[in-house]
């Protein structure tokens, strides 16, 4: 089965009596519904609902949990989460040297008896298996990347600045990394009026191109108007954040979508519930709307 090791990725602990209550008042997960050996992603957002770290949240044992994130994020997670603590019996701390590991395939991976598997369910359309520990060591990180890209999963740093994006931009509401159902959290009420009103408009769309797509962070323009940003690519696929009403005038009146001098077409994931509106902004309004 193939696999990469993860050099970026790190593991923060949370563990103790009152660990499940603190982090379901904080992140955006619902940890309710989290199994035993499942991986959900979650964010921990502003009061004004922007993503301030995003991660992959699992058990741990008993009253433990790990939160995967960016290796260069971690410390300061840490501090955000510590900040929150107040007279919480928890205790909150960065795994020294925590290898991290992804597979996937239709297979099972081979467990190590000091690694930790669980299942990436982001992926719906593919079998994604991460472990925390063990000793694999090198893969295919290029092989990994398409992988993610091609199935539609963003990541901060990769694709969208930390403090730039809500949940909804990102995907994190299709899924399972915002819980609808559960009380209230950091950044809920804006979470929940974006769903509740269906205001979504900047969505993670699916890059195409006949020849190789430039750099990550590439505007992408449609008669000069930018509609959206590339991000993470693969020869001629990539992930793009892009405006979803703007993209789809740009389809209806035949303009083509350019990423620097290369055309692109956009597409939603597979595997997501949202669709293009029916209803689209005119050009005056396409150049001086806020992103929302």
């Amino acid at each position: 089965m193939p696999f990469a090791q993860l050099k970026d990725r790190a593991l923060v602990s949370v563990s103790g009596p009152d660990a499940e209550h603190f982090l379901q008042n904080i992140l955006t997960t619902d940890l309710d519904v989290l199994a035993a050996g499942e991986a959900k992603p979650g964010a921990l957002l502003s009061p004004q609902g922007k993503i301030l770290f995003d991660f992959l949240v699992s058990r741990a044992g008993d009253n433990a949990f790990h939160l995967e994130c960016r290796a260069e994020t971690a410390d300061d997670f840490v501090r955000r989460l510590m900040l929150y603590k107040m007279r919480a019996k928890v205790e909150i701390a960065k795994a020294d040297q925590a290898l991290v590991t992804v597979a996937w395939g239709d297979d099972s991976p081979a467990s190590q008896s000091d690694s930790t598997d669980v299942t990436d369910t982001r992926f719906l359309d593919a079998a994604v298996t991460r472990s925390y520990g063990g000793t694999a060591e090198g893969g295919d990180t290029a092989a990994w990347q398409a992988l993610r890209i091609a199935n539609g999963i963003a990541e901060s740093g990769s694709d969208y600045q930390l403090a730039d994006a809500f949940p909804h931009d990102v995907l994190l509401d299709e899924t399972g990394g915002v819980g609808f159902k559960k009380g209230c959290y950091v950044g809920q009420e804006v979470v929940s009026r974006m769903q509740h009103r269906g205001t979504a408009r900047r969505r993670v769309l699916i890059a195409r191109s006949e020849s190789p797509l430039p750099a990550p962070g590439t505007e992408l323009t449609v008669a000069g108007r930018p509609v959206g940003t590339l991000g993470s690519t693969a020869g001629t696929t990539g992930l793009a954040i892009a405006r979803i009403d703007r993209v789809k005038a740009a389809l209806d009146a035949g303009q083509p979508v350019m990423a620097g001098d290369v055309t692109v077409s956009l597409a939603i994931p597979a595997w997501a519930k949202f669709t293009f509106p029916l209803e689209t902004v005119g050009p005056q309004e396409a150049v001086g709307a806020e992103e929302a």
